[in-house]
């Protein structure tokens, strides 16, 4: 690799606020803030909105979208396309 072009690459803790979940893991990414871990070492911390603890796929909770349902009353709402 070319020296001086790439970034650094360390243990960074991300943490799921919905979830009350943290992980620590090496990124890129870097931070202001910072948590002392479990194994008494302290980390920069990234706040993340979504991880795998809190997504609607990964948990179960995902809803199915009637798609056609939606269109069916958009056009009762609204009329069809087209039609005078």
């Amino acid at each position: 690799m070319k020296p001086g072009i790439h970034p650094a690459y360390g243990p960074v803790v991300f943490r799921d606020r919905a979830a009350n979940y943290a992980f620590l893991t090496r990124s890129t990414l870097t931070s202001d803030k910072t948590i002392e871990w479990e194994d008494g070492n302290t980390y920069p911390v990234v706040d993340v909105e979504v991880s795998h603890v809190s997504h609607p796929f990964y948990t179960g909770t995902a809803r199915v979208l009637d798609t056609a349902g939606r269109v069916e009353r958009f056009e009762r709402r609204y009329g069809r396309r087209g039609a005078n």
